[in-house]
């Protein structure tokens, strides 16, 4: 077997043992540093039309702006940073080696550890990092302005989001696909990788349960989203036997099989809530509530192929297909901004949104969009047993976050198109806006916005229009942004007539988001406790070990499951005094794992290059331990945990039987318990969190003056098979590619990989 790189040129070599695994690395350097006169032009294009879309955006002021320039910005600025940022991280930082077996190839079993093809790992691992955050978190945030929202979104991601993602791949597969808590535990000692395993399952719970709230949120008191949503989960079962004993894989039949499934599902859903069933699908937010719990706990421990990967697939087509189809819809309709680049809450604690100031409460609200610590898991979880090449980390790794900001992007730009009035309508929790058209309309008219008189006729409309009982205080960002995808994708296609159709299709869009991601959320922290549990009792290790599957399925189910009643039953609303607490937990797990990127990279010696990792790390750290700090010490009760905690508490005591949203003893009570609740975990990650960031600190310190410390990557296996690193091969890796498919013929791959 050849080990060493070889160019691209030359004869076909007489057998695959013979030819190269890699195409040679000055190869590869000289193909990315020979510029033509049209690749010239093609980058110059891109930079200035990015650069016009940045001054419109933040410069020009006017009475609106063209959503338009949001896509063109966004799409320079990603292609810019991964052609040139993400390629500087690999060359300087990483330097990885294609010559090298993954472990997907030198520990493949069929199931874990599979070498794919990298555009189905790509769509495998975009659906399973995209969950509520880039949809919900963006249209939350829209209250304080389009500018500091857009700004974070795109600039956050490409400093910090996709880095982070790119790194945590990168390490996890170069140490066989070892989980974050697993590479704590190796670089952090045993104080640092203990906190780091407690605060990733303790944020998780409150991960996933969030998730879980937004999707109950979206679904409450409608008989339409509830029949749609439901029919995914037979619709996922058909697939999986489909592919698994009718016509194994056949994945682009079985897709587009699954998409028209969904499509009829969503007609359906229109004609049972015009019927007589429609009472029977529509459930209160309590029972929704136990449903998801309940499925929680069968679709974690049903095997993969039953219902995780097909709706993995049917994720994918959707998400990535629907982002496509609204940005090309946005450049076709070019819908106008009406909201401020900053508006007037910006500046103020009293956002009936998101109470609290820009900073911190922007930065984590925004949360996935442009950083994510769920996402860590996800890149030391299952994609690292994918990977056939190191190489592809990058596309994987960076380029599936720059994805997901996108899709933040174009959740932003439809929040900020619907009318202002009708968005804080839509917003406010129920205990603000009175949950009548009348009161919501006396409310937001009340708030003082410039240009917004929003009348009870034009929400009742708003709601007839798409097919809804009512729009006001439909809390949790899915329903506002259904209703502005509904006002674009309308205008591109079908007009007004299809405007309940593309409402409902969102929320399925948004439901499919989210019930991935509690898929395989849950999932991945039934491993993770099994795994700190098998510490003590080595047989919970054992992950087919179906008891303990069950154990470990059923205790974390029960730690999200009871947040998110807790979540649905808040009398002042669940989605609107736990989303900052859930943006806190998810930016303090990415402070968590880039702590550990930075003692590896302390460790390997690149000691010149660890900005790459500190800025980001720094950056998050400011903004988490600051707004925690809020969320404990802050002494107005909107925005601190403990100051209502104790508001509530001494009012009950005082012997009054109603304060504010709560309008008896038992709403009191629970917001007593609840905010207790909340406080405490505030007080848990922000603390278990320091004590990582410590003990990476240290570590990294010992290897700085060590010069470098030894590694705790796997010994290197030469590889045997060749793949391309990118979507599209570059002329070097075509004519190695066409060597390999006329010598060995097309590799083995998963996921239907050719």
């Amino acid at each position: 077997m050849t080990t060493t790189s070889g160019g691209a040129g030359g004869a076909t070599a007489p057998s695959a043992q013979e030819l190269p695994t890699a195409v040679d690395d000055e190869v590869l350097e000289q193909e990315r540093r020979r510029w033509t006169p049209a690749k010239i032009a093609i980058w110059a294009g891109i930079a200035v039309l990015g650069g016009l879309g940045w001054v419109m955006i933040a410069l020009v002021r006017g009475e609106t702006v063209n959503a338009i320039w949001f896509v063109f910005a966004a799409v320079a600025t990603y292609l810019i940073a991964y052609r040139f940022y993400s390629t500087y991280i690999e060359r300087k930082l990483l330097e990885p080696d294609d010559r090298r077996a993954t472990p997907a190839e030198h520990s493949e079993n069929g199931q874990d550890y599979l070498p794919t093809d990298r555009r189905v790992l790509y769509g495998h691992h975009f659906a399973a990092i995209a969950g509520a955050g880039p949809l919900v978190g963006p249209v939350l945030a829209a209250q304080m302005g389009y500018l500091p929202g857009t700004i974070w979104i795109i600039v956050g991601v490409v400093l910090a989001g996709a880095v982070q993602d790119y790194l945590v791949l990168f390490f996890s597969m170069r140490r066989g696909g070892r989980s974050l808590g697993q590479m704590a535990r190796d670089e952090l000692g045993t104080v640092g990788g203990a906190a780091a395993v407690i605060a990733t399952l303790a944020i998780m719970i409150i991960l996933i349960a969030v998730l879980a709230l937004v999707v109950v949120q979206a679904l409450g008191e409608s008989p339409w989203g509830v029949f749609s949503v439901a029919m995914t989960i037979p619709i996922a079962l058909f697939m999986g036997f489909y592919l698994r004993y009718l016509r194994p894989g056949k994945v682009g039949e079985v897709s587009a099989i699954g998409v028209a499934l969904l499509l009829l599902a969503i007609v359906a859903g229109g004609w049972i809530s015009e019927s007589g069933l429609a009472e029977a699908f529509t459930l209160s937010r309590t029972t929704l509530a136990w449903c998801i719990v309940i499925y929680g706990v069968v679709a974690a421990v049903l095997p993969v192929w039953m219902l995780l990967a097909p709706r993995d697939y049917l994720s994918t087509f959707m998400k990535i297909g629907t982002i496509v189809l609204l940005a090309v819809a946005v450049v076709v309709v070019r819908p106008e901004v009406a909201t401020p680049a900053i508006s007037e809450f910006a500046g103020r604690s009293d956002g009936p949104v998101v109470p609290g100031p820009l900073f911190p409460f922007l930065f984590v609200t925004i949360a996935c969009g442009a950083l994510s610590g769920f996402h860590a898991l996800i890149s030391s979880g299952t994609t690292p047993k994918l990977v056939e090449k190191e190489r592809q980390t990058r596309f994987i790794g960076y380029g599936g976050m720059l994805m997901e900001s996108f899709v933040a992007i174009m959740a932003l730009v439809a929040a900020i198109s619907i009318d202002r009035g009708i968005y804080f309508a839509m917003n406010a929790p129920t205990a603000l806006t009175g949950g009548t058209v009348e009161t919501a309309a006396a409310f937001v008219n009340s708030l003082g916005l410039t240009g917004v008189n929003v009348a009870p006729d034009q929400l009742a409309g708003a709601a007839t229009m798409v097919g809804e009982q009512s729009i006001v205080s439909r809390t949790g960002g899915a329903p506002t942004l259904a209703l502005g995808l509904s006002q674009i994708l309308s205008q591109f296609l079908g007009g007004a007539a299809l405007a309940s159709f593309w409402y409902h299709f969102a929320i399925m869009f948004e439901a499919l988001f989210i019930l991935t991601a509690v898929d395989a959320g849950t999932r991945v922290a039934r491993f993770m406790l099994q795994d700190a549990v098998g510490t003590f009792v080595p047989r919970f290790r054992d992950t087919s070990w179906r008891t303990g599957a069950w154990i470990g399925t059923v205790v974390m189910v029960g730690g999200w499951g009871g947040i998110l009643i807790m979540g649905v039953t808040d009398p002042l609303g669940g989605i609107n005094t736990l989303f900052p607490l859930f943006g806190i937990a998810n930016q303090l797990l990415a402070a968590v794992a880039l702590a550990v990127c930075l003692a590896i990279v302390a460790r390997r010696g690149t000691v010149r290059y660890l900005w790459i990792v500190l800025v980001p790390l720094v950056a998050v750290a400011v903004i988490t331990v600051t707004a925690s700090l809020y969320k404990i010490f802050s002494p107005v009760p909107g925005v601190g945990y403990w100051a209502q905690h104790f508001a509530y508490r001494d009012a009950i005591a005082a012997g009054r039987t109603s304060m504010g949203a709560a309008r008896n003893p038992a709403q009191m009570e629970a917001v007593v318990r609840n905010t207790f609740i909340q406080g405490s975990l505030s007080i848990v990650f922000l603390v278990l969190t320091l004590i990582v960031i410590a003990a990476a600190t240290i570590a990294a310190v010992r290897s700085i003056r060590a010069g470098g410390l030894p590694g705790h990557e796997d010994e290197p296996v030469p590889s045997a098979r060749y793949a391309p690193s990118g979507l599209i091969p570059t002329p070097a890796e075509k004519e190695l590619e066409k060597r390999w498919l006329a010598t060995a013929g097309a590799p083995a791959r998963g996921g239907g990989g050719h």
